[in-house]
């Protein structure tokens, strides 16, 4: 269980990393290595899911959304200075619940 959080974590911090470095390149008019950079970070991305144990990629996939949805909710409090609001932090308990009825609920 430990190795599946530490996966999905690397995973969003990649994408999110990755996106942001894209962003800076394009929107903010940062030197093209931004970019590049950014763009191997995402295909970098894109094989760490790939590590994970669970036997389908669409449950991997969607329980990695929820995770990805605090992360970004974190990046924006500590990168952009956006401190997240009660509905954030709602909205984040919710997804973490549902990540976990996702991965871990009783199978038949």
């Amino acid at each position: 269980m430990i190795n599946a959080i530490i996966l999905f974590i690397v995973a969003g911090l990649a994408e999110i990393g990755g996106g942001y470095l894209v962003w800076l390149w394009i929107r903010e008019g940062k030197p093209l290595w931004y970019g590049f950079v950014g763009g191997v970070i995402l295909v970098i991305y894109g094989i760490i899911p790939t590590l994970q144990k669970f036997p389908t990629f669409g449950r991997v996939y969607a329980a990695y959304g929820g995770v990805f949805i605090i992360l970004s909710i974190l990046w924006g409090w500590g990168i952009d200075k956006k401190t997240p609001d009660i509905y954030d932090w709602i909205g984040s308990v919710i997804c973490i619940i549902g990540v976990s009825i996702i991965l871990w609920g009783p199978r038949h």
